[in-house]
């Protein structure tokens, strides 16, 4: 059992530290919010991610997870430190590494002699010697071990993890933060630091290439009359590609691969090297919703100017309460742009973003299609599957359904009187 300290409690530090604690160590974890220190002492969590309260309740009964804005406090007994912080991406593309760097300047006197500092947080290849630098504790060890768990899985992929990953300047350091994870099974891949803060942006960046490649695919497929599903489960049977990631859709987005694709671009021009296929892979991303704008306009007969259109899912994947970056969010700000009138649902809770403001947000899938002359799918949440069509046959003005996550049944919808389009069928 270790002590353990993690800095930031967002969406990687939150589940960092329950999870950490549901594996047998005391945990602290700091946040500078009282509000929501406040809130995670009471046993409720800030975000929608599937088992994540009930750990924390556990931890919290149990006396072996805490929550505190007091530093100090946090830190003096914790023989790992965590740093979970926000690298925002900044306009040029690069990450903004100003609160993390904050974060490792506060801790630098306050840190226990022994001590191992890890990164957590996503970082530029490279940030482990600023850190160094900035901490300038010769007593204390610093260590990357970048997270990899997704958002709406956080816990699952903690408890159970395709790798460990853990970069640092001596084998000893490694080992020690491997001890941390010892219930856990999963492959361990000790390297040097420069290594560990590649493999996350290599990760993410490889999973943004293989979601834009199955959405080219699904334009050729359009094209040519084949059905991209079919496309996909033959590629995906093929052991060297494998079928995660290869569902077509509306773009990607969320608070990793925007931000990770732009900033592995960002180094690799700082370095001279032009990343093609990542900089492609990116401006695919943008003409696959570019063409799905284009198509509602041609199912609304060329023009949605005061058309009432109705969107199932606003979040940028299902099982997740989170915006940033949504394709969703973008392509019905796009939609009000055009003069759109666009009635939303989506069965997470948040606060309705700026830039969609004008949108009607329903209290139910079916509330949204009333009088609508489209719908229009783009978060692939499974209860949208569950809606009998017979139900929205009744309430539509017209009945036209864009499913841009192919998760409704095709031929139930068309059978119901639908004319029915999918994404790359």
């Amino acid at each position: 059992m270790a002590n353990i300290c993690v800095i930031g409690t967002g969406y990687v530090g939150l589940s960092c530290g329950a999870c950490l604690n549901s594996i047998g160590h005391n945990v602290v974890c700091v946040d500078i919010d009282p509000a929501k220190v406040d809130l995670l002492n009471a046993g409720r969590i800030p975000i929608m991610e599937v088992g994540l309260e009930e750990i924390v309740q556990r931890g919290i009964v149990n006396e072996s997870l805490s929550f505190t804005t007091n530093l100090k406090q946090g830190l003096e007994s914790a023989d790992f430190v965590f740093l979970c912080l926000a690298t925002p991406q900044s306009e040029n593309g690069s990450a903004d590494l100003s609160i993390l760097m904050s974060a490792v300047e506060s801790i630098s006197s306050l840190v226990k002699s022994g001590s191992v500092v890890i990164t957590k947080s996503t970082v530029p290849i490279g940030t482990f010697s600023e850190i160094e630098r900035v901490l300038n504790r010769s007593d204390v060890s610093v260590a990357s071990n970048p997270e990899f768990v997704r958002e709406g899985s956080a816990v699952l992929d903690f408890m159970q993890p395709d790798r460990i990953v853990i970069g640092s300047r001596n084998e000893s350091t490694s080992r020690r933060v491997a001890s941390i994870y010892s219930e856990l099974d999963a492959p361990l891949l000790m390297t040097d630091p420069a290594s560990a803060e590649t493999i996350k942006h290599a990760s993410n960046s490889f999973l943004a290439i293989k979601l834009s490649y199955i959405n080219a695919i699904a334009i050729i497929c359009e094209m040519y009359g084949a059905d991209a599903l079919d496309v996909a489960a033959g590629i995906g049977l093929d052991h060297r590609i494998g079928s995660e990631f290869l569902r077509p859709g509306p773009g990607w987005g969320g608070s990793c691969f925007p931000k990770d694709t732009s900033a592995l671009l960002f180094m690799a021009n700082q370095k001279g090297y032009e990343f093609a296929i990542l900089r492609e892979a990116i401006a695919v991303n943008q003409v696959v919703q570019d063409r799905i704008i284009e198509k509602i306009c041609n199912l609304a007969g060329g023009s949605i100017d005061g058309k009432k259109i109705a969107v199932w899912g606003l979040t940028f994947k299902a099982n997740t309460d989170d915006l940033r970056d949504s394709p969703a969010v973008k392509i019905v700000s796009r939609l009000l742009a055009l003069g759109a009138r666009v009635n939303c649902f989506d069965p997470a809770k948040f606060e309705i973003p700026a830039q969609i403001i004008q949108a009607n947000i329903s209290r139910s899938a079916l509330e949204s299609c009333q009088d609508a002359e489209l719908l229009v799918v783009l978060t692939e949440w499974l209860e949208f599957g569950l809606v009998q069509p017979a139900q929205v046959v009744e309430i539509m003005s017209s009945l036209n359904v864009f499913d841009c996550r192919n998760i409704l049944d095709r031929d139930k919808w068309m059978d119901a009187g639908f004319s029915y389009q999918g994404l790359g069928r």
